[in-house]
């Protein structure tokens, strides 16, 4: 079940239907799906194999269409972060600078647990979302964020892409003021 935390305060907003509505009141898209369809031994793995990947993806295919269909995106793919992964704390350093993305940032967590800090569009309020196997977040083109692990300090999730370029961040906050 998701959770909410601002940053400033430390107050708290718990349960799917709480999260979602004060998401939906910052732009943001949340949705549970029902991870009980996947079989246990595809959430517990942590290998990044090819087949392990593919069998994930069609297992949720029918979500990913819907919500592709619906929002334009073009492509899907897994990331997995854990102590197995190469690099792990650069990649986490890589993902804890603030940054926006010029598509929708779109993550399924299928195993794990996640932290996407986000900045408000309103008030610069900022406040992390804590996500759990289940949960779907869609944060919009632009809105600054940045992106960590629990202390499970492992994560499973789909990616969505509205372009077949991918993951792409940018920075510098003067990028954004330009395309304004």
């Amino acid at each position: 079940m998701p959770s909410i935390r601002f940053v400033a305060t430390d107050e708290r907003i718990e349960g799917v239907e709480q999260v979602t509505e004060y998401l939906n009141t910052q732009g943001i898209v949340y949705e549970y799906w029902d991870i009980s369809k996947l079989p246990l031994e595809l959430q517990e793995d942590y290998k990044v194999t090819p087949e392990l990947q593919e069998a994930i993806l069609n297992t949720f295919r029918p979500e990913i269409d819907a919500l592709s269909e619906k929002h334009g995106y073009k492509s899907s793919d897994i990331v997995v972060l854990s102590d197995q992964t190469p690099n792990l704390e650069d990649l986490l350093t890589k993902f804890k600078d603030e940054h926006h993305h010029t598509e929708d940032e779109v993550r399924f967590i299928v195993d794990g647990e996640a932290i996407f800090t986000l900045k408000g569009p309103k008030d610069d309020t900022y406040y992390d979302v804590i996500l759990y196997p289940g949960d779907l977040i869609s944060v919009p083109t632009n809105t600054r964020h940045w992106f960590t692990l629990t202390d499970l300090r492992k994560v499973k999730a789909i990616r969505i892409f509205e372009s077949k370029d991918g993951w792409v961040a940018v920075y510098d906050e003067s990028e954004l003021q330009k395309q304004a």
